[in-house]
């Protein structure tokens, strides 16, 4: 609480400072370069230093009314500044009805319209500013909530993996709590199950530095809400209840208006016809851009695999992709003749749960495999596929049949799209992450598609390929 504090201060003042300065500013293009209009009876500086101190006044006032200094994590940046501006236009306002009854001398209206441009220019920067050093801070664990969340059903999913892909909201969630059955629990990776919803003032207890708890519980079990808004308090936590509507996520529910009357309906979780085809376009011009580097890297890589270990360069392999439908997905061979039949001997040795099957230090990868692994290039005949409309470059992972054999019902809505060569576990930890995390940051990618998303997941796919982190 003290760092949002921390943070609420620091944004009070710098906004008052940069009041001032707007004002300050705004006397200059009236009275020095006479922007607009010209200069009939020049004025000093000193003569508007009263209605300087009124107006931060009045600034002060509508900035509160219009909690401006409350912050909203998500929200964005656009409905910030949308906020700001109708105050400060209250602000003006308040000044302008001052002036009619005052009847200060000095007194222009222009220099009034001038401070509300500067005024609303430097905070919209000063916010964009203040954006991206806390971004940065958020992501090395500075200034971070720490939260927990009570309920795994789809709700309580759809939270979380909001707060696992969003990591610039500033919170760290360590865990949940939920009594559902084992289809519920997330396994035991970044979110750990905590206990049941009994064990809240344990857990609260145990974590003295707990900030918020997002309570996602069944409209049903209104009486165990009430139970643990009464145990948060106590503890001086903060409480967020999350609206089940059905138990379905938000983005997944749509509101009709039938000649007055209000509806909710469930909008299908899938990317629209038009989303589609702009991701479509997108991939074919990815593959045209980077056609012909492929090519040459291609017979370099093709060179190395068959001077390693003897066998084909490429290796092709079934996979499931949107709504289930099977194609043959290709990659380089990045390990020894007959590796699938010795799967199941090295059983014994998975890293991962759930059905996906991984070893960090793989004995059946070959030296050249072990590189491209670690380069993300044995991926690289993937395009073919992107080419062919089997996958995208962004997307979900294509799953193996075995594995989608061993789904949870919920777990299958990654399956809704096209898979993809990356995605948006690949920037968040790849391999670091669970099975469970993995399918929670699929399913955010899906409902929260867009065009800039597919950009972002791009751009940070670079260093991670480059650097190898938590690919094997």
């Amino acid at each position: 609480m003290m760092k949002s504090r921390t943070v609420r201060y620091l944004t009070v003042a710098t906004d008052l400072i940069l009041m001032n300065l707007a004002f300050i500013l705004a006397y200059a293009a009236r009275y020095r370069w006479e922007w607009l209009l010209p200069v009939v009876f020049p004025e000093p500086y000193t003569g508007y230093l009263g209605q300087q101190f009124v107006l931060t006044l009045l600034l002060i006032l509508t900035f509160s009314q219009h909690k401006v200094w409350r912050r909203r994590r998500g929200e964005s940046w656009v409905d910030e500044i949308s906020r700001i501006v109708s105050a400060t236009a209250s602000g003006i306002a308040l000044m302008m009805v001052f002036t009619f009854f005052f009847q200060p001398t000095p007194f222009s209206r222009l220099l009034l319209v001038w401070a509300l441009v500067f005024i609303v220019a430097f905070i919209a920067v000063a916010r964009l500013l203040r954006r991206g050093i806390l971004r940065m801070l958020y992501r090395r664990g500075k200034l971070v909530d720490r939260v927990i969340v009570v309920g795994s059903g789809e709700v309580g999913r759809s939270v979380i993996r909001t707060l696992i892909a969003q990591p610039d909201l500033g919170f760290r969630i360590i865990g949940y709590l939920d009594d559902g059955s084992g289809e519920n629990n997330l396994g035991s990776g970044l979110i750990q199950h905590l206990g049941s919803y009994h064990d809240l003032q344990r857990v609260l207890h145990d974590h003295q530095r707990l900030h918020t708890i997002f309570i996602a519980l069944p409209g049903e079990m209104h009486g165990q809400i009430m139970s643990l808004l009464r145990i948060t308090r106590a503890h001086n936590a903060r409480a967020q209840v999350v609206p089940d509507l059905l138990q379905m996520s938000l983005n997944r529910v749509e509101f009709i208006n039938m000649s007055g009357i209000p509806m909710l309906g469930a909008r299908e979780m899938r990317i629209s016809r038009f989303g589609r085809i702009l991701k479509r376009t997108m991939d074919l011009l990815f593959v045209i851009i980077l056609g012909i580097p492929a090519v040459l890297l291609t017979a370099v890589i093709a060179v190395a695999i068959k001077l390693d270990s003897p066998g084909p360069v490429i290796y092709s392999g079934v996979r499931v992709g949107r709504d289930g439908r099977l194609f043959d997905m290709f990659k380089f061979r990045s390990m020894v003749l007959g590796a699938d039949m010795q799967k199941d001997a090295l059983r014994e040795w998975n890293e991962a749960d759930g059905p996906i099957f991984k070893i960090k230090e793989d004995p059946r990868l070959t030296r050249v495999g072990r590189w491209l692994r670690r380069s993300s290039l044995d991926e690289l005949p993937q395009l073919y596929n992107v080419l062919l409309g089997q996958m995208s470059v962004v997307g979900p992972r294509p799953p193996l049949p075995e594995e989608v054999a061993e789904y949870k019902p919920w777990q299958r809505q990654r399956l809704s799209v096209i898979g993809g060569i990356t995605g948006l576990w690949q920037v968040s930890g790849r391999s670091n992450l669970t099975f469970d995390e993995l399918c929670l940051l699929d399913i955010y990618y899906i409902e929260n598609w867009s065009l800039s998303l597919d950009v972002r997941i791009l751009l940070q796919t670079i260093p991670h390929a480059l650097f190898g982190r938590g690919a094997y």
